[in-house]
Parts: structure tokens; C-alpha cells; sequence
């Protein structure tokens, strides 16, 4: 009997499949709790792992930063405990950059038996970086002191946080710690410009300046030399006007005109007023005005009058072509001409031809009236009237003056014209020099 052929079946079983743990995230070798962080400093190169374990067949493992899935390095092998499951591990090498700070970093693991065919583990992205910094509130229009208010902040951009520091130029110590930095209102010694800085344990930001220009109306220090000043006839006199301000002041010195009610001379366009022939035209008060201007609107202040004295010989004032009295014939005239004198004169007196009469005496048709005080201090009016004028008053007439201190003498010509029968009627012609008025604030 021939005996049967056994025949072999050979029975493969394999295991079923095993869902794994949720997978895990781990950086440094330390594993990263759900929505904890990730730090590393920006420009560095980091890398994170993400793990699942015990599944079968192994998990897929993906990486998303925020939106956009990155290319993890996965590898799987066999768990040492249960080498019927698997353990799947993915390395990511990050490039950080500051742009990531704060976004999430996602591992998902994939596998078919997860209830939702997919489980993850998000962490944040912690990216450091040293302080950028802005500033924000510099003045784009004039600051004007104890009108304007200024806030500068120092905006700082850093992880960790960073601390600020306001400093002046010239300077050692530190202005402020704060990251803003006010001034309610400026004043001038806050003009000056400021450095704001931002630092922490990475480093220190770029420092960012900023000017403060404060301006202010102008602030009359000192006139002089001295509030009364004497200066003797033809001899010089100068008067000073210091000013603070800012933008830097102009100046004007103007001298008052009693005869011209709320009226000055304008005596000179500078901070220095230099007189190089004393005469007694500039006897009299002084005014240093002074100003600028801020956003387009004029500051201005004046100072308190300065008083000039001119002592000396009188002085008949001259006009700067000479005088003419021109009187229709049988009219009455009347000549005049200003003296100023410190002393007061002694003696004054008219005289033509052969004629001499003394202020205050009368000759026939001619009659010299006394010294008459003029508005001006020191000066007086000389008055000669010749009655009935005809051709033969037609002449040059002088009147002369003296004091302690010395003698003047100067004219005034008579022109008799025509005839005149219906009363008395003077024509006078007088040239006087030209000079800039303004009116007084």
C-alpha cells in the first residue's frame, strides 16, 4: 500500500489594526504641552519633532505653519515594547523668522483608525527678536512756548518685551523711562534733541532722534548803556537793545515826535543805535521795539522809553534846502524860525541890513517876539513880523543866538510879490527834511 502524500497549509495572520496615541510635539528634547511655546530667536535654524506611538500600521504624520503645510523628515519603526505596533517620528527643520512670531505650529497624524481619520497637537510659534522702535508725535508746525503741547512716543517692536530710554543731547543723565515722553506745555529750555532707544536681552534697537525747536516772542533783557543818557552838540551817542528770542528778532529804535501826536522816527533798523553827529533833532525818548514771528503771526514787545539830553551852543534848525517867506506886497509877515539850546539862550536877535533888534523888542513895522517854548524840550520859536511888507523888505534876514556854551546863526529870506489890497495875508514856503513816520503802538 502506498501511503498518501501530506499536503501543508500554511495560515498568515495579521494583526489588527491599532489607532495610536495622539501624537506629540517636542523641541530640545523636551516635550511641548498643547498651545505652550516654541521659542527660538529669529534668523536661527530650529528643530521640532512630532511623535506617534503605538499605532498600526504606523501614523502619517503632516506639518502646517498656520496655513501652509511644511516638509517634515518621517521615519517609523518598530515600538521596543510592542514590536507589533509602530512608532512614527517626523523631524522638521524650521527656518525662524520674525514674520512667524505667533503663529501655530500644527502636527497631524493621520491613520484610519481614528475615529476622525486624524488627530493634532497645536503649539505656538515664539519667535524673539531685538527692539525695533518708531516714533511717532514729532512736530510738523512751529512749537510755540506755553501755547503748544508735545507727546512723543517711542514705539518699540520686540520679543521678549523692551525696555525705552528718552536722553538729551549734552545731557549724562536719562530723561525718561517711559515709552512716552510729554511736555504740557513746551517751554524753551525743552528745545534740544532727543534720543529714544529700546533694549532687551537680544540687543538694542537703533536709536531715533527728534529736534524740539521751541520758539518764543521776543524778551527785552537790557537797554542802554542806561535809561537817561547826556550827550554833548555835535558829539556821538549810542543805545543798545538786547533781546531773547527765537527765531533770532529784528529790532527797530524808534524815537518819539511830541510834535506828532502817536507818531515816531524811525531812527534805526538794527539792535544798535549809533548817533554819529548829536544834534538837538534827536533829543527826546527812545523805544527799542523788537520782534519775530511764529506760525505766521507776529510776536512783538517794546521796551520802556530812554531818555536822550543833548547839552551844547543853540542850534537854529536848518532846513535842508534853505527857507523862503514869500508875502504879497502890503500883507503882513511873519518869519519864524526854531532854535533848540541846553542852556537856555542868553541873548537872541534878528538883523538885516543895517538893522539889529533884540527878541522882545519892536522897531516901526518890525516887531521880534520873545522866545516861544515848542512842544519839543529845549527848543523855542523865533518870530520876526514886518507889517505891510513892500519890495524893499525883499531881503535876507538873520537871527543869531547865544548861550554860555557858544553861538548860531542862520536866515530866512523874505520875497515880497505882487500886491494884495483885501486884508493881510502871508504866504510862507518852508523845506523841511524828509524822515519816516510810523505810528506808535
Amino acid at each position: 500500500m502506498v501511503p498518501e502524500k501530506e499536503s501543508s497549509i500554511t495560515l498568515l495572520v495579521y494583526p489588527s489594526p491599532v489607532a495610536p496615541q495622539r501624537p506629540r510635539i517636542e523641541h530640545k528634547s523636551a516635550q511641548v504641552l498643547p498651545g505652550n511655546n516654541v521659542t527660538s530667536r529669529s534668523g536661527d535654524k530650529t528643530t521640532v519633532k512630532c511623535i506617534s506611538r503605538y499605532g498600526n500600521p504606523p501614523a502619517k504624520l503632516k506639518w502646517f505653519l498656520g496655513e501652509t503645510e511644511l516638509v517634515g523628515n518621517q521615519s517609523n519603526s518598530p515600538e521596543m515594547d510592542n514590536p507589533r505596533t509602530w512608532v512614527a517620528s517626523s523631524i522638521l527643520e524650521l527656518h525662524v523668522e520674525k514674520v512667524q512670531h505667533g503663529k501655530t505650529l500644527r502636527c497631524v497624524a493621520v491613520h484610519e483608525s481614528y475615529p476622525t481619520k486624524a488627530q493634532s497637537l497645536d503649539v505656538r510659534l515664539d519667535v524673539t527678536y531685538p527692539p525695533e522702535v518708531r516714533l511717532l508725535g514729532t512736530p510738523t508746525a512751529d512749537l510755540e512756548e506755553s501755547r503748544d503741547n508735545v507727546a512723543l512716543r517711542c514705539v518699540t517692536d520686540a520679543n521678549p518685551p523692551a525696555s525705552v530710554v528718552w536722553k538729551k543731547a549734552g545731557r549724562t543723565d536719562i530723561v525718561s523711562l517711559e515709552e512716552s515722553l510729554q511736555f504740557r506745555p513746551v517751554t524753551r529750555k525743552d528745545s534740544g534733541t532727543y534720543t529714544c532707544q529700546a533694549r532687551n536681552s537680544l540687543g538694542s534697537s537703533e536709536p531715533l532722534t527728534v529736534n524740539l525747536d521751541v520758539k518764543f516772542g521776543p524778551v527785552i533783557k537790557s537797554v542802554g548803556p542806561d535809561k537817561q543818557m547826556t550827550s554833548s552838540l555835535f558829539s556821538e551817542a549810542s543805545f543798545d537793545c538786547e533781546a531773547e528770542a527765537s527765531p533770532t528778532p529784528s529790532y527797530q529804535w524808534l524815537q518819539r515826535v511830541p510834535t506828532m501826536e502817536n507818531s515816531v522816527l524811525v531812527r534805526s533798523n538794527d539792535a544798535r543805535l549809533h548817533i554819529r553827529n548829536v544834534s538837538y533833532h534827536h533829543q527826546g525818548e527812545y523805544i527799542c521795539r523788537v520782534w519775530n514771528y511764529i506760525g505766521g503771526s507776529e510776536r512783538s514787545v517794546q521796551s520802556d522809553p530812554v531818555i536822550l539830553q543833548v547839552v551844547g551852543a543853540p542850534q537854529v534848525m536848518r532846513a535842508s534846502s534853505g527857507s523862503e517867506v514869500i508875502a504879497l506886497r502890503g500883507s503882513d509877515a511873519v518869519l519864524g524860525l526854531v532854535v533848540c539850546a541846553d542852556p537856555r539862550p542868553h541873548s537872541a536877535s534878528w538883523e538885516w541890513g543895517s538893522l539889529h533888534l533884540q527878541v522882545g523888542e519892536g522897531l516901526g513895522r518890525y516887531n521880534a517876539e520873545k522866545l516861544v517854548e515848542e512842544k519839543r524840550e529845549d527848543c523855542y520859536e523865533a518870530r520876526l513880523h514886518v507889517r505891510e511888507v513892500d519890495p524893499t523888505d525883499s531881503r535876507t534876514y538873520f537871527l543869531t543866538v547865544e548861550n554860555e556854551r557858544g553861538t548860531d546863526r542862520h536866515y530866512l529870506r523874505l520875497a515880497v510879490r505882487g500886491s494884495y489890497t483885501n486884508g493881510k495875508f502871508t504866504f510862507i514856503t518852508v523845506h523841511f527834511p524828509t524822515n519816516t513816520f510810523l505810528p506808535l503802538e
